[in-house]
């Protein structure tokens, strides 16, 4: 089965991104409630909606996977060049 799409979530204070067997965890701003939609892929940049405890409704956020991906020692270039679409897990 050929998957060309990730998947993005949160859970117990991170933000979750998972790609095949990868998964990439990294801390979520402390009132993150969920994502509630993926605006925007863009080869590594995200742009998505996000509910906050402090909102009633969804504000745009903005998250940058290349220097994550980096910082791990994983090589951008190689990892996002499959996904094609980013989809949040309900």
């Amino acid at each position: 089965m050929n998957i060309n799409y990730a998947v993005l979530s949160n859970m117990g204070g991170y933000t979750v991104f998972r790609y095949k067997d990868c998964v990439i965890r990294f801390k979520a701003p402390y009132s993150l409630e969920r994502y509630t939609e993926v605006k925007t892929w863009d080869n590594g940049y995200l742009v998505v909606m996000a509910k906050y405890s402090h909102n009633d409704k969804s504000e745009e956020e903005y998250i940058d996977l290349i220097p994550i991906l980096e910082k791990l020692y994983i090589v951008p270039e190689t990892f996002l060049e499959q996904i094609k679409e980013v989809r949040i897990e309900q």
